[in-house]
């Protein structure tokens, strides 16, 4: 397996402390902070190790303090409920004995219903667009050197965008993004590994979206999740190509939404997304060392 996807299946593996408690590792990806991605994706790891025999459809989770890359995290799973066809926990994610984050995550027994879905929206296929690891070689030259660590750091998935944003040269277009991502390897046909790495990956672009009709780039702002929100409509495949469609229908009191739509290969709907973030037009690489949002 690719070194890359492997680090990160490592950091999803939490250690066992007790039966609601775990410990898992944080990882630099050259942001102030732990990416949040990550405590998404560990602290949903946490809550389905305490479940059986039914699927995630939807989490919720607030961030509250900025993670410390260099401290590992404690995560506090309650019980809430266990029903006859729903299972409801909650999960608190600690660091020098403070929550950075709160978690609820829902989870169902499989069954038959209804089903409908929105439509793809059309994209060109991933196959003739660059990868952003590409992109973001090409002017690392020209940023400031805290910037560098960031752009040069080796993602375990492809992210390959549909007209993507100049960061030295922004100019104000719609809050409209597509963005095709994968895994970048093979991963064991494991439903819930699936999601809880789908639940890592979409924390990326959402805020950035926020961004576009004012014709700033992150390089530009101070940018933190709020909070974030998934729901789980389909099996997926996190190693196949899944496109992001999304959109901010709004950016107001420092606060920018956005919210996305995944759909497989084959449009099928897989994953809906929401996500509210602070959003100061000041440089956050440029910010005194551990301020708050």
């Amino acid at each position: 397996m690719d070194a890359r996807l492997r680090e990160l299946l490592k950091l999803l593996d939490l250690e066992r402390l007790e039966d609601n408690l775990f410990r898992g590792q944080s990882r630099d990806i050259g942001t102030p902070q732990v990416f949040g991605g990550q405590v998404l994706g560990q602290a949903l790891v946490a809550a389905s190790r305490t479940v059986d025999g039914r699927q995630v459809h939807s989490m919720h989770g607030y961030f509250l303090r900025r993670g410390d890359p260099g401290a590992p995290i404690i995560f506090e799973v309650d019980r809430s409920r266990d029903g006859g066809s729903f299972t409801s926990r909650r999960v608190a994610a600690i660091q020098h004995g403070q929550p950075i984050l709160t978690m609820s995550a829902s989870f169902q027994v499989v069954e038959p219903g209804l089903d409908h879905q929105a439509p793809s929206p059309p994209a060109p296929p991933p196959e003739g667009l660059r990868d952003l690891a590409e992109i973001n070689a090409a002017i690392l030259d020209r940023v400031p050197e805290k910037v560098r660590g960031y752009l040069r750091h080796e993602r375990p998935f492809e992210f390959r965008p549909v007209d993507p944003p100049d960061y030295l040269k922004p100019v104000k277009r719609a809050p409209q993004r597509q963005i095709w991502f994968r895994a970048v390897d093979h991963l064991p046909d494991d439903q819930p590994l699936h999601r809880c790495l789908l639940a890592y990956a979409s924390d990326y672009f959402l805020l950035e979206s926020a961004m576009l009709p004012h014709g700033v780039s992150f390089l530009e702002t101070q940018m933190a999740s709020i909070d974030h929100a998934i729901w789980f409509h389909r099996d997926l495949r996190v190693h196949d190509w899944l496109l992001y469609a999304i959109e901010s229908p709004s950016a107001s009191g420092a606060r920018g939404f956005g919210r996305g739509l995944v759909f497989a290969r084959d449009g099928m709907l897989v994953a809906s997304v929401a996500q509210e973030g602070l959003i100061r037009q000041q440089s956050r690489w440029t910010s005194p060392p551990g301020q708050q949002q």
